[in-house]
């Protein structure tokens, strides 16, 4: 899938390098972005990984993530705002799953603002299903995150 008809995605791990991409990113898709110091310690962290999409060779959007024994917690999924409605994040979140699928995890989970209607809808259409409440999750002003989860096939 590309962005349009003339453009290519290509996905990679995220490195130090590609911190000044990933905060322009960050801060165009976020209120209360990460900072920089937040995502070096995610990219130090032994169970963190990461995928980093460029369209024709420009950094547009990521997902991070950690795996835990046979479950991959999704912590940030961001697309650049100039770039979303294209079906880049669920092109990147279905490789995730398909991987992680293929890799024998059986469980994938995320938190998600209680007010992200079109973040929920996608993860809904992806197979995501709600599964708690953590409530005052967002330290930036308190609200509520839906916890949801995605099985996957033994």
């Amino acid at each position: 899938m590309s962005a349009n008809a003339s453009g290519k995605l290509d996905f990679r791990p995220m490195t130090v390098a590609d911190i000044d991409a990933v905060m322009i990113i960050e801060r165009a898709s976020f209120a209360s972005p990460w900072s920089r110091q937040f995502f070096l310690q995610e990219l130090r962290a032994p169970n963190a990984r990461s995928v980093l999409c460029h369209y024709d060779g420009e950094p547009i959007g990521y997902v991070i993530y950690w795996e835990l024994v046979d479950e991959l917690d999704i912590h940030n999924v961001a697309v650049h705002p100039g770039y979303r409605r294209r079906g880049i994040g669920r092109t990147m979140l279905e490789g995730l799953i398909d991987s992680a699928a293929a890799r024998g995890f059986r469980r994938m989970t995320l938190e998600v603002r209680r007010s992200n209607d079109a973040a929920q809808g996608l993860y809904r259409l992806l197979g995501f299903e709600f599964c708690g409440l953590r409530r005052g999750y967002y330290s930036d002003n308190g609200e509520d995150a839906w916890l949801m989860e995605r099985r996957l096939p033994a």
